[in-house]
């Protein structure tokens, strides 16, 4: 039977994508409504992004597009926005060194 995947780490690679698009959008003098508009997703999606959460306590697993779109709203890559360390996703594997 497969482990189940450590959600703390998930938890944290969540809110770590959502703080650095908090950081850059602010760098850019940019509102929340002004980015999830040219993003074309709602403010309040965009807003749980920024939180890392789908609801509370929950964190957000946001859609590939979705991040895609903020990072070209913003001017940068996907990458620039992931954590630099991903957490181990796959099931049944010791965390990575």
């Amino acid at each position: 039977m497969a482990k189940r995947r450590p959600e703390q780490a998930w938890d944290r690679c969540a809110r770590e994508l959502g703080m650095n698009i908090q950081r850059l959008r602010a760098a850019r003098g940019l509102s929340q409504e002004n980015v999830a508009y040219a993003a074309g997703i709602s403010r309040y999606t965009f807003q749980k992004l920024e939180k890392g959460e789908s609801a509370p306590n929950r964190a957000a697993n946001p859609s590939l597009r979705n991040v895609m779109a903020v990072a070209q709203v913003l001017g940068t890559t996907v990458d620039a926005l992931l954590p630099e360390e991903w957490p181990e996703l796959r099931s049944g594997l010791p965390p990575r060194p």
